[in-house]
Protein backbone atom coordinates (compact mmCIF):
# COMPACT_ATOMS: atom_id res chain seq x y z
CA UNK A 1 0.00 0.00 0.00
CA UNK A 2 2.65 2.16 0.59
CA UNK A 3 4.34 1.40 -2.45
CA UNK A 4 1.19 2.64 -4.47
CA UNK A 5 0.84 5.79 -2.60
CA UNK A 6 4.73 6.56 -2.71
CA UNK A 7 3.98 6.01 -7.04
CA UNK A 8 0.54 7.84 -6.84
CA UNK A 9 2.57 11.02 -5.22
CA UNK A 10 5.33 10.95 -7.51
CA UNK A 11 3.28 10.77 -10.82
CA UNK A 12 0.77 13.54 -9.31
CA UNK A 13 -2.62 11.49 -9.99
CA UNK A 14 -5.75 12.18 -7.54
CA UNK A 15 -7.09 15.62 -5.84
CA UNK A 16 -5.27 17.46 -3.38
CA UNK A 17 -7.70 15.59 -0.97
CA UNK A 18 -6.62 12.37 -1.65
CA UNK A 19 -2.88 13.55 -1.52
CA UNK A 20 -2.80 14.91 1.90
CA UNK A 21 -4.40 11.81 2.91
CA UNK A 22 -2.15 9.81 1.22
CA UNK A 23 0.85 12.16 2.59
CA UNK A 24 -0.69 11.18 6.10
CA UNK A 25 -0.83 8.06 5.60
CA UNK A 26 3.01 7.82 4.53
CA UNK A 27 3.75 10.16 7.18
CA UNK A 28 2.55 7.59 9.80
CA UNK A 29 4.37 4.53 8.17
CA UNK A 30 7.53 6.45 8.06
CA UNK A 31 7.15 7.30 11.66
CA UNK A 32 6.76 3.88 12.76
CA UNK A 33 9.32 2.58 10.46
CA UNK A 34 11.98 5.23 12.03
CA UNK A 35 10.76 4.03 15.73
CA UNK A 36 11.11 0.62 14.63
CA UNK A 37 14.57 1.39 13.64
CA UNK A 38 15.12 3.12 16.67
CA UNK A 39 14.15 0.40 18.57
CA UNK A 40 16.33 -1.77 16.74
CA UNK A 41 19.31 0.36 17.05
CA UNK A 42 18.95 0.52 20.90
CA UNK A 43 18.34 -3.02 21.03
CA UNK A 44 21.58 -3.76 19.11
CA UNK A 45 23.57 -1.14 20.91
CA UNK A 46 22.62 -2.77 24.06
CA UNK A 47 23.94 -6.33 22.83
CA UNK A 48 27.01 -4.36 21.77
CA UNK A 49 27.56 -3.23 25.34
CA UNK A 50 26.40 -6.53 26.81
CA UNK A 51 29.09 -8.31 24.83
CA UNK A 52 31.70 -5.83 25.53
CA UNK A 53 31.06 -6.18 29.25
CA UNK A 54 31.43 -9.99 29.15
CA UNK A 55 34.18 -9.72 27.15
CA UNK A 56 35.74 -7.49 29.69
CA UNK A 57 34.86 -9.86 32.72
CA UNK A 58 36.00 -12.65 30.92
CA UNK A 59 39.37 -10.84 29.96
CA UNK A 60 39.63 -9.77 33.91
CA UNK A 61 38.87 -13.45 35.51
CA UNK A 62 41.46 -14.61 32.97
CA UNK A 63 43.61 -11.91 34.39
CA UNK A 64 42.78 -12.56 38.03
CA UNK A 65 43.39 -16.44 37.19
CA UNK A 66 47.00 -15.73 35.83
CA UNK A 67 47.97 -13.81 39.11
CA UNK A 68 46.15 -16.18 41.40
CA UNK A 69 48.90 -18.55 40.00
CA UNK A 70 51.63 -16.48 39.87
CA UNK A 71 51.29 -15.05 43.54
CA UNK A 72 51.68 -18.27 45.48
CA UNK A 73 55.08 -18.58 42.99
CA UNK A 74 56.19 -14.77 43.80
CA UNK A 75 55.35 -15.47 47.42
CA UNK A 76 57.12 -19.15 47.72
CA UNK A 77 60.42 -17.39 45.74
CA UNK A 78 60.80 -14.61 48.35
CA UNK A 79 60.33 -16.77 51.08
CA UNK A 80 63.04 -18.86 50.20
CA UNK A 81 65.01 -15.56 49.53
CA UNK A 82 64.74 -14.62 52.89
CA UNK A 83 65.46 -18.12 53.85
CA UNK A 84 68.59 -18.08 52.30
CA UNK A 85 69.66 -14.64 53.79
CA UNK A 86 68.82 -15.39 56.99
CA UNK A 87 71.02 -18.49 56.93
CA UNK A 88 73.79 -17.18 54.69
CA UNK A 89 73.93 -14.33 57.71
CA UNK A 90 73.91 -17.35 60.12
CA UNK A 91 76.81 -19.47 58.70
CA UNK A 92 78.73 -16.08 58.85
CA UNK A 93 81.34 -15.93 61.84
CA UNK A 94 83.92 -13.32 63.08
CA UNK A 95 87.44 -14.61 62.11
CA UNK A 96 88.65 -12.93 65.37
CA UNK A 97 87.49 -10.31 68.07
CA UNK A 98 88.88 -7.10 66.23
CA UNK A 99 86.19 -8.81 63.25
CA UNK A 100 83.77 -6.08 64.37
CA UNK A 101 82.28 -6.10 60.54
CA UNK A 102 80.57 -9.12 61.24
CA UNK A 103 78.25 -7.45 64.64
CA UNK A 104 77.60 -3.78 62.81
CA UNK A 105 76.05 -6.22 59.80
CA UNK A 106 73.77 -7.62 62.31
CA UNK A 107 73.20 -4.19 63.99
CA UNK A 108 72.65 -2.99 60.05
CA UNK A 109 69.99 -6.38 59.75
CA UNK A 110 68.24 -5.26 63.28
CA UNK A 111 67.83 -1.34 62.58
CA UNK A 112 66.12 -2.30 59.11
CA UNK A 113 63.93 -5.00 60.13
CA UNK A 114 62.55 -2.33 63.03
CA UNK A 115 62.88 0.49 59.93
CA UNK A 116 60.63 -2.18 58.38
CA UNK A 117 58.37 -2.52 61.04
CA UNK A 118 57.74 1.42 62.01
CA UNK A 119 57.21 1.66 58.05
CA UNK A 120 54.21 -0.95 58.22
CA UNK A 121 52.90 -0.03 61.43
CA UNK A 122 53.17 3.47 59.84
CA UNK A 123 51.45 3.28 56.26
CA UNK A 124 49.83 -0.49 56.16
CA UNK A 125 48.35 -0.81 59.26
CA UNK A 126 46.12 2.30 58.98
CA UNK A 127 44.96 1.02 55.28
CA UNK A 128 44.16 -1.94 56.69
CA UNK A 129 42.17 -0.68 60.21
CA UNK A 130 40.26 1.44 57.56
CA UNK A 131 39.27 -1.48 55.56
CA UNK A 132 37.95 -2.74 58.55
CA UNK A 133 36.06 -0.26 60.01
CA UNK A 134 34.57 0.47 56.43
CA UNK A 135 32.81 -3.04 56.43
CA UNK A 136 32.10 -2.91 60.19
CA UNK A 137 30.39 0.29 59.27
CA UNK A 138 28.46 -1.16 55.35
CA UNK A 139 27.69 -3.88 57.89
CA UNK A 140 25.55 -2.16 60.14
CA UNK A 141 24.36 0.60 57.58
CA UNK A 142 23.54 -2.35 54.82
CA UNK A 143 19.53 -2.27 56.23
CA UNK A 144 19.25 1.48 56.75
CA UNK A 145 18.83 4.51 54.20
CA UNK A 146 21.61 6.86 54.21
CA UNK A 147 20.25 9.85 54.38
CA UNK A 148 19.75 8.98 58.36
CA UNK A 149 23.45 9.59 59.03
CA UNK A 150 25.12 11.94 56.85
CA UNK A 151 27.40 13.32 59.09
CA UNK A 152 29.08 10.48 59.73
CA UNK A 153 29.39 9.57 55.96
CA UNK A 154 30.68 12.97 55.23
CA UNK A 155 33.55 12.41 58.03
CA UNK A 156 34.09 8.77 56.90
CA UNK A 157 34.81 10.57 53.29
CA UNK A 158 37.26 12.54 54.59
CA UNK A 159 39.03 9.87 56.69
CA UNK A 160 39.24 8.16 52.86
CA UNK A 161 40.47 11.45 51.09
CA UNK A 162 43.44 12.11 53.93
CA UNK A 163 44.67 8.42 53.79
CA UNK A 164 44.75 8.25 50.22
CA UNK A 165 46.51 11.56 49.98
CA UNK A 166 48.91 10.11 52.91
CA UNK A 167 49.43 6.91 50.76
CA UNK A 168 50.13 9.27 47.80
CA UNK A 169 52.69 11.13 49.50
CA UNK A 170 54.41 7.87 50.47
CA UNK A 171 54.31 6.44 47.23
CA UNK A 172 56.10 9.23 45.89
CA UNK A 173 58.82 9.74 48.99
CA UNK A 174 59.33 5.98 48.11
CA UNK A 175 60.04 6.42 44.75
CA UNK A 176 62.02 9.15 45.02
CA UNK A 177 64.42 7.10 47.28
CA UNK A 178 64.87 4.31 44.34
CA UNK A 179 65.59 6.89 42.14
CA UNK A 180 68.19 8.38 44.60
CA UNK A 181 69.33 4.59 45.57
CA UNK A 182 69.66 3.63 41.59
CA UNK A 183 71.88 6.91 41.20
CA UNK A 184 74.15 6.02 43.64
CA UNK A 185 74.73 2.65 42.85
CA UNK A 186 74.73 3.68 38.84
CA UNK A 187 77.45 6.01 40.04
CA UNK A 188 79.92 3.42 41.78
CA UNK A 189 80.93 3.06 38.08
CA UNK A 190 81.23 -1.07 39.17
CA UNK A 191 80.95 -2.01 35.24
CA UNK A 192 83.92 -1.07 34.70
CA UNK A 193 85.79 -3.73 36.96
CA UNK A 194 83.12 -6.44 35.54
CA UNK A 195 84.78 -8.06 32.01
CA UNK A 196 83.01 -10.75 29.97
CA UNK A 197 83.97 -13.13 27.69
CA UNK A 198 83.14 -11.29 25.03
CA UNK A 199 85.04 -8.25 25.92
CA UNK A 200 87.84 -10.44 26.87
CA UNK A 201 87.85 -12.31 23.46
CA UNK A 202 87.55 -8.40 21.45
CA UNK A 203 90.58 -6.47 23.44
CA UNK A 204 93.54 -9.55 23.44
CA UNK A 205 94.22 -12.29 21.45
CA UNK A 206 93.54 -14.98 23.76
CA UNK A 207 97.21 -16.86 23.03
CA UNK A 208 97.99 -18.53 26.69
CA UNK A 209 100.89 -17.98 28.69
CA UNK A 210 102.13 -21.69 28.50
CA UNK A 211 101.98 -21.08 24.93
CA UNK A 212 104.02 -17.99 24.58
CA UNK A 213 106.61 -19.44 27.14
CA UNK A 214 106.75 -22.44 26.14
CA UNK A 215 110.51 -23.78 25.09
CA UNK A 216 109.93 -25.52 21.65
CA UNK A 217 112.67 -27.00 20.27
CA UNK A 218 111.08 -26.23 16.48
CA UNK A 219 110.38 -22.37 16.02
CA UNK A 220 108.49 -22.94 13.36
CA UNK A 221 105.66 -25.55 14.93
CA UNK A 222 105.78 -22.43 17.52
CA UNK A 223 104.50 -19.65 15.45
CA UNK A 224 102.35 -22.04 13.57
CA UNK A 225 100.34 -22.76 16.57
CA UNK A 226 100.47 -19.56 17.58
CA UNK A 227 98.66 -18.16 14.37
CA UNK A 228 96.12 -20.80 15.04
CA UNK A 229 95.35 -19.18 18.22
CA UNK A 230 95.32 -15.47 16.44
CA UNK A 231 92.98 -17.36 13.26
CA UNK A 232 90.69 -18.30 15.80
CA UNK A 233 90.46 -15.01 17.87
CA UNK A 234 89.73 -13.09 14.49
CA UNK A 235 87.26 -15.25 13.32
CA UNK A 236 85.56 -15.20 16.47
CA UNK A 237 85.96 -11.65 17.08
CA UNK A 238 84.39 -10.75 13.32
CA UNK A 239 81.53 -12.46 15.15
CA UNK A 240 81.27 -10.91 18.02
CA UNK A 241 81.55 -7.28 16.99
CA UNK A 242 78.81 -7.50 14.55
CA UNK A 243 76.59 -9.20 17.26
CA UNK A 244 77.81 -6.15 19.49
CA UNK A 245 77.22 -3.60 16.67
CA UNK A 246 73.18 -4.96 16.83
CA UNK A 247 73.18 -4.79 20.71
CA UNK A 248 74.37 -1.28 20.00
CA UNK A 249 71.85 -0.45 17.81
CA UNK A 250 69.27 -0.06 21.02
CA UNK A 251 69.97 0.69 24.58
CA UNK A 252 69.00 -1.76 26.86
CA UNK A 253 65.48 -0.19 28.00
CA UNK A 254 64.50 -0.31 23.48
CA UNK A 255 64.28 2.98 23.71
CA UNK A 256 61.85 3.42 26.77
CA UNK A 257 62.24 4.47 30.28
CA UNK A 258 63.70 1.48 32.29
CA UNK A 259 60.54 1.68 34.73
CA UNK A 260 57.86 0.83 31.94
CA UNK A 261 60.46 -1.48 30.26
CA UNK A 262 60.68 -3.51 33.68
CA UNK A 263 57.07 -3.34 34.39
CA UNK A 264 57.10 -4.88 30.59
CA UNK A 265 59.37 -7.18 31.05
CA UNK A 266 56.91 -8.43 34.66
CA UNK A 267 53.74 -8.65 32.90
CA UNK A 268 54.87 -10.70 29.71
CA UNK A 269 56.51 -13.03 32.11
CA UNK A 270 53.51 -13.63 33.88
CA UNK A 271 51.91 -14.86 30.96
CA UNK A 272 53.72 -18.21 29.81
CA UNK A 273 52.69 -20.48 26.90
CA UNK A 274 51.07 -22.72 28.97
CA UNK A 275 48.65 -20.41 29.74
CA UNK A 276 45.46 -20.34 26.80
CA UNK A 277 45.92 -17.55 24.38
CA UNK A 278 48.78 -15.66 26.82
CA UNK A 279 49.51 -13.68 23.90
CA UNK A 280 46.06 -11.59 23.51
CA UNK A 281 46.09 -11.65 27.34
CA UNK A 282 49.28 -10.38 28.01
CA UNK A 283 48.97 -7.26 24.94
CA UNK A 284 45.22 -6.59 26.91
CA UNK A 285 46.96 -6.23 30.33
CA UNK A 286 49.48 -3.98 28.21
CA UNK A 287 46.98 -1.38 26.63
CA UNK A 288 45.69 -1.12 30.07
CA UNK A 289 48.80 -0.51 32.03
CA UNK A 290 49.93 1.88 28.93
CA UNK A 291 47.01 3.32 27.80
CA UNK A 292 49.02 6.03 26.20
CA UNK A 293 50.59 3.65 23.69
CA UNK A 294 49.36 2.44 21.09
CA UNK A 295 49.25 -1.11 20.09
CA UNK A 296 51.41 -1.01 17.19
CA UNK A 297 54.33 0.59 20.23
CA UNK A 298 53.61 -2.49 22.14
CA UNK A 299 54.34 -5.10 19.06
CA UNK A 300 57.33 -3.04 18.14
CA UNK A 301 59.18 -3.07 21.73
CA UNK A 302 57.73 -6.72 22.00
CA UNK A 303 59.68 -7.10 18.60
CA UNK A 304 62.48 -4.71 19.84
CA UNK A 305 63.22 -7.09 23.09
CA UNK A 306 62.72 -10.07 21.64
CA UNK A 307 65.50 -9.53 18.98
CA UNK A 308 68.04 -7.77 21.79
CA UNK A 309 67.28 -11.06 23.78
CA UNK A 310 67.72 -13.07 20.55
CA UNK A 311 70.95 -11.09 20.07
CA UNK A 312 72.40 -11.64 23.35
CA UNK A 313 71.62 -15.57 23.61
CA UNK A 314 73.54 -15.62 19.87
CA UNK A 315 76.47 -13.45 22.11
CA UNK A 316 76.74 -15.72 24.58
CA UNK A 317 76.45 -18.96 22.30
CA UNK A 318 79.46 -17.34 20.39
CA UNK A 319 81.16 -17.04 23.52
CA UNK A 320 80.65 -20.72 24.79
CA UNK A 321 81.57 -21.50 21.53
CA UNK A 322 84.74 -19.79 21.48
CA UNK A 323 85.75 -20.82 24.98
CA UNK A 324 84.71 -24.47 23.85
CA UNK A 325 87.25 -24.23 20.69
CA UNK A 326 90.14 -22.43 22.69
CA UNK A 327 90.31 -25.01 24.92
CA UNK A 328 90.52 -27.72 22.70
CA UNK A 329 92.81 -26.06 20.79
CA UNK A 330 94.93 -24.98 23.53
CA UNK A 331 94.62 -28.87 24.44
CA UNK A 332 95.77 -30.07 21.03
CA UNK A 333 98.75 -27.71 21.57
CA UNK A 334 99.95 -28.78 24.78
CA UNK A 335 99.84 -32.43 23.42
CA UNK A 336 102.00 -31.00 19.98
CA UNK A 337 104.60 -29.33 22.27
CA UNK A 338 104.74 -32.48 24.49
CA UNK A 339 105.09 -34.61 21.44
CA UNK A 340 107.63 -32.01 19.88
CA UNK A 341 109.43 -32.45 22.67
CA UNK A 342 109.72 -36.14 23.16
CA UNK A 343 110.81 -36.34 19.50
CA UNK A 344 113.56 -33.39 19.70
CA UNK A 345 114.60 -35.88 22.95
CA UNK A 346 114.52 -38.76 20.74
CA UNK A 347 116.83 -37.11 17.80
CA UNK A 348 119.09 -36.17 20.55
CA UNK A 349 119.36 -39.60 22.19
CA UNK A 350 119.72 -40.95 18.42
CA UNK A 351 122.70 -38.64 17.77
CA UNK A 352 124.29 -39.11 20.60
CA UNK A 353 124.10 -42.91 19.69
CA UNK A 354 125.26 -42.78 16.70
CA UNK A 355 128.35 -40.70 17.69
CA UNK A 356 129.48 -43.53 20.69
CA UNK A 357 128.48 -45.84 17.31
CA UNK A 358 131.42 -44.36 15.28
CA UNK A 359 134.08 -44.20 17.89
CA UNK A 360 133.17 -47.62 18.78
CA UNK A 361 133.51 -48.67 14.74
CA UNK A 362 136.88 -46.65 14.49
CA UNK A 363 137.95 -48.56 17.96
CA UNK A 364 136.78 -51.88 15.81
CA UNK A 365 138.65 -50.99 12.60
CA UNK A 366 141.88 -50.85 14.46
CA UNK A 367 141.29 -54.03 16.26
CA UNK A 368 140.46 -55.77 13.02
CA UNK A 369 143.32 -54.76 11.16
CA UNK A 370 145.86 -56.39 13.82
CA UNK A 371 143.22 -59.27 13.89
CA UNK A 372 143.49 -59.34 9.96
CA UNK A 373 147.07 -60.08 9.97
CA UNK A 374 146.95 -62.62 12.89
CA UNK A 375 144.64 -64.38 11.07
CA UNK A 376 146.36 -64.48 7.79
CA UNK A 377 149.12 -66.02 9.55
CA UNK A 378 147.13 -68.82 10.77
CA UNK A 379 145.10 -69.35 7.78
CA UNK A 380 148.63 -70.13 6.15
CA UNK A 381 148.98 -72.67 8.78
CA UNK A 382 145.52 -73.85 8.92
CA UNK A 383 145.83 -73.89 5.06
CA UNK A 384 148.61 -76.68 5.21
CA UNK A 385 146.99 -78.71 7.66
CA UNK A 386 143.34 -78.37 6.58
CA UNK A 387 144.85 -80.33 3.30
CA UNK A 388 146.37 -83.06 4.88
CA UNK A 389 143.30 -83.13 6.79
CA UNK A 390 141.03 -83.20 3.95
CA UNK A 391 143.12 -86.22 2.07
CA UNK A 392 142.42 -88.24 5.07
CA UNK A 393 138.24 -86.84 5.69
CA UNK A 394 138.08 -87.77 1.64
CA UNK A 395 139.15 -91.46 2.24
CA UNK A 396 136.93 -91.87 5.04
CA UNK A 397 133.74 -90.02 3.71
CA UNK A 398 134.06 -92.91 0.72
CA UNK A 399 134.22 -95.62 3.14
CA UNK A 400 131.45 -94.30 5.12
CA UNK A 401 129.54 -93.44 1.96
CA UNK A 402 129.78 -97.07 0.54
CA UNK A 403 128.41 -98.59 4.16
CA UNK A 404 125.33 -96.20 3.81
CA UNK A 405 124.66 -97.01 0.46
CA UNK A 406 124.35 -100.72 1.96
CA UNK A 407 122.03 -99.88 4.65
CA UNK A 408 120.54 -97.62 2.48
CA UNK A 409 119.44 -99.89 0.33
CA UNK A 410 118.01 -102.45 3.34
CA UNK A 411 116.02 -99.57 4.43
CA UNK A 412 114.37 -99.14 1.32
CA UNK A 413 113.26 -102.75 1.34
CA UNK A 414 111.86 -102.94 4.82
CA UNK A 415 110.01 -99.58 4.11
CA UNK A 416 108.22 -101.02 0.59
CA UNK A 417 107.34 -103.86 2.78
CA UNK A 418 106.07 -102.41 5.46
CA UNK A 419 103.86 -99.89 2.83
CA UNK A 420 102.46 -102.92 1.53
CA UNK A 421 101.24 -104.00 4.90
CA UNK A 422 99.74 -100.99 5.34
CA UNK A 423 97.66 -100.92 1.81
CA UNK A 424 96.20 -104.21 2.70
CA UNK A 425 95.18 -102.85 6.36
CA UNK A 426 93.55 -100.47 4.82
CA UNK A 427 91.93 -102.75 2.35
CA UNK A 428 90.44 -105.16 4.98
CA UNK A 429 89.21 -101.88 6.98
CA UNK A 430 87.34 -100.46 4.07
CA UNK A 431 85.69 -104.08 3.25
CA UNK A 432 84.88 -104.12 7.04
CA UNK A 433 83.20 -100.78 6.69
CA UNK A 434 81.31 -101.19 3.86
CA UNK A 435 79.83 -104.22 5.21
CA UNK A 436 79.13 -102.67 8.47
CA UNK A 437 77.10 -99.44 6.24
CA UNK A 438 75.16 -101.96 4.51
CA UNK A 439 73.74 -103.94 7.43
CA UNK A 440 72.91 -101.03 9.25
CA UNK A 441 70.86 -99.19 5.68
CA UNK A 442 69.56 -103.19 5.80
CA UNK A 443 68.02 -102.57 9.84
CA UNK A 444 67.02 -99.10 9.26
CA UNK A 445 64.88 -99.46 5.65
CA UNK A 446 63.11 -102.45 7.85
CA UNK A 447 62.62 -100.30 11.58
CA UNK A 448 61.30 -97.64 8.90
CA UNK A 449 58.97 -100.03 7.23
CA UNK A 450 57.39 -101.06 11.03
CA UNK A 451 57.33 -97.34 12.24
CA UNK A 452 54.99 -96.48 9.12
CA UNK A 453 52.98 -99.94 9.69
CA UNK A 454 52.22 -99.02 13.76
CA UNK A 455 51.53 -95.34 12.86
CA UNK A 456 49.43 -96.76 9.79
CA UNK A 457 47.96 -98.78 13.21
CA UNK A 458 47.48 -96.54 15.43
CA UNK A 459 45.40 -94.05 12.78
CA UNK A 460 42.83 -96.64 12.08
CA UNK A 461 42.39 -97.51 15.75
CA UNK A 462 42.17 -93.97 16.38
CA UNK A 463 39.34 -93.45 13.62
CA UNK A 464 37.51 -96.92 15.12
CA UNK A 465 37.55 -94.87 18.53
CA UNK A 466 35.84 -91.79 16.97
CA UNK A 467 33.23 -93.84 15.13
CA UNK A 468 32.65 -95.88 18.05
CA UNK A 469 32.02 -92.47 20.55
CA UNK A 470 29.96 -91.62 17.98
CA UNK A 471 27.44 -94.72 17.70
CA UNK A 472 27.93 -94.39 21.83
CA UNK A 473 26.67 -91.26 21.41
CA UNK A 474 23.90 -91.66 18.90
CA UNK A 475 22.48 -94.48 21.28
CA UNK A 476 22.78 -92.44 24.34
CA UNK A 477 20.81 -90.37 22.98
CA UNK A 478 18.19 -92.79 21.82
CA UNK A 479 18.06 -93.87 25.16
CA UNK A 480 17.81 -90.53 26.56
CA UNK A 481 15.04 -89.59 24.35
CA UNK A 482 12.97 -92.93 25.14
CA UNK A 483 13.39 -92.62 28.79
CA UNK A 484 11.82 -88.84 28.36
CA UNK A 485 8.57 -90.43 26.56
CA UNK A 486 8.14 -93.09 28.98
CA UNK A 487 8.37 -90.63 31.89
CA UNK A 488 6.03 -88.15 29.65
CA UNK A 489 3.70 -90.98 29.39
CA UNK A 490 3.92 -91.36 33.33
CA UNK A 491 3.14 -88.30 34.04
CA UNK A 492 0.31 -88.00 32.30
CA UNK A 493 -0.76 -91.16 33.88
CA UNK A 494 -0.21 -90.01 37.52
CA UNK A 495 -2.02 -86.22 36.37
CA UNK A 496 -4.01 -85.22 39.01
CA UNK A 497 -7.60 -84.03 38.08
CA UNK A 498 -9.25 -82.10 40.67
CA UNK A 499 -12.90 -79.94 40.59
CA UNK A 500 -12.67 -76.46 42.46
CA UNK A 501 -13.40 -76.55 46.39
CA UNK A 502 -13.35 -73.23 48.06
CA UNK A 503 -13.38 -74.85 51.12
CA UNK A 504 -10.77 -77.45 51.21
CA UNK A 505 -8.46 -74.77 50.05
CA UNK A 506 -8.88 -72.14 52.17
CA UNK A 507 -8.80 -74.74 55.56
CA UNK A 508 -5.75 -76.32 57.18
CA UNK A 509 -3.86 -78.81 55.79
CA UNK A 510 -3.12 -82.15 57.30
CA UNK A 511 0.41 -81.40 57.98
CA UNK A 512 -0.54 -78.18 59.74
CA UNK A 513 -3.20 -79.99 61.83
CA UNK A 514 -0.39 -82.64 62.73
CA UNK A 515 2.28 -79.71 64.10
CA UNK A 516 -0.38 -78.52 65.81
CA UNK A 517 -0.88 -81.66 67.57
CA UNK A 518 2.94 -81.91 67.82
CA UNK A 519 3.40 -78.83 69.46
CA UNK A 520 1.90 -79.53 72.33
CA UNK A 521 4.05 -82.76 73.19
CA UNK A 522 7.13 -80.53 72.68
CA UNK A 523 6.60 -77.80 74.97
CA UNK A 524 7.51 -80.40 77.36
CA UNK A 525 11.55 -80.50 75.99
CA UNK A 526 14.20 -78.38 76.01
CA UNK A 527 14.25 -75.24 74.45
CA UNK A 528 17.61 -76.48 72.18
CA UNK A 529 19.75 -80.05 72.52
CA UNK A 530 23.28 -79.84 73.35
CA UNK A 531 25.99 -81.57 71.32
CA UNK A 532 29.12 -81.49 73.56
CA UNK A 533 30.43 -83.76 76.10
CA UNK A 534 28.79 -84.28 78.81
CA UNK A 535 30.62 -84.11 82.65
CA UNK A 536 30.50 -87.88 82.73
CA UNK A 537 32.63 -88.05 79.68
CA UNK A 538 34.96 -85.32 80.98
CA UNK A 539 35.61 -86.87 84.16
CA UNK A 540 36.09 -89.95 82.44
CA UNK A 541 39.36 -89.25 80.64
CA UNK A 542 41.91 -89.95 82.88
CA UNK A 543 44.72 -86.61 81.99
CA UNK A 544 41.39 -84.52 83.49
CA UNK A 545 41.84 -86.76 86.52
CA UNK A 546 45.94 -86.45 86.87
CA UNK A 547 45.71 -82.62 86.35
CA UNK A 548 43.22 -82.11 88.95
CA UNK A 549 45.13 -84.04 91.71
CA UNK A 550 48.56 -82.21 90.53
CA UNK A 551 46.83 -78.91 90.20
CA UNK A 552 45.47 -79.90 93.96
CA UNK A 553 48.97 -80.82 95.04
CA UNK A 554 50.64 -77.45 93.67
CA UNK A 555 52.85 -79.68 91.15
CA UNK A 556 50.71 -79.02 87.98
CA UNK A 557 53.51 -76.46 86.77
CA UNK A 558 56.80 -78.45 87.36
CA UNK A 559 58.52 -80.49 85.06
CA UNK A 560 57.54 -83.09 86.46
CA UNK A 561 54.12 -82.68 85.51
CA UNK A 562 55.04 -81.94 82.10
CA UNK A 563 56.15 -84.68 81.12
CA UNK A 564 53.76 -87.14 82.88
CA UNK A 565 50.54 -85.49 81.72
CA UNK A 566 52.79 -85.41 78.02
CA UNK A 567 53.07 -89.26 78.98
CA UNK A 568 49.03 -90.47 79.56
CA UNK A 569 47.23 -91.71 76.28
CA UNK A 570 43.60 -90.62 75.68
CA UNK A 571 41.11 -93.50 76.27
CA UNK A 572 40.59 -93.18 72.90
CA UNK A 573 43.09 -93.34 70.11
CA UNK A 574 42.54 -89.59 68.17
CA UNK A 575 41.40 -90.14 64.20
CA UNK A 576 43.45 -90.16 62.01
CA UNK A 577 42.32 -87.06 59.43
CA UNK A 578 42.94 -85.41 63.37
CA UNK A 579 46.75 -85.42 63.66
CA UNK A 580 48.83 -82.66 61.97
CA UNK A 581 52.01 -83.43 59.67
CA UNK A 582 53.64 -79.92 61.02
CA UNK A 583 56.45 -80.73 63.13
CA UNK A 584 57.19 -77.58 65.93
Amino acid sequence: MAEKLTHRMKNGLGSSKSKSTEYERLQAIIDAKRLQSDLIGQQVKMTCCASKATKERSLLRQHRQVWSRKCPRLQKAEEESEDDIHHFLEQIKPNSLTDTAIFSLQENILFLEGERESFRKATVDPVYQLKDDLCFRLDEMQHQQLSEHPSNWEQVIQQINFVKDQQEDIITKLHAEYLHTEKDIMGLGLEKYFTSASDTLMNSENIPMEVLDADCPYPELKDSLIQAFRSLSERYQSRLQSLQEQLQKTDRFCDWSPDDHQLFQFTVSLYTHDIPDHRELSRDMLLRLFPDRTRLELVEHERLWDWQRFTQTQLRVVTQQFQRDLNELFARTLVTLQEANHAHQEELELHRDRQHQQDICLQLREKLQLWRTQQEEVAKLEAVIEKRQRDEEEAKMKREQEKEATIRAQQKAKVKQFYLKQQKRREELEQRDQERLAKLRSVMEEQARRDSQRVQFRADMLQQRREERVVRELEWKREEQERQNRLEALRKQTEVVADADQDRMMADTQAWRNRLLESAFLLQRPLYSINTYTDTQIVSDPRVRVEQALREAGLHQNQYAKELLSDIKPPKPPRRDTKSMLKF
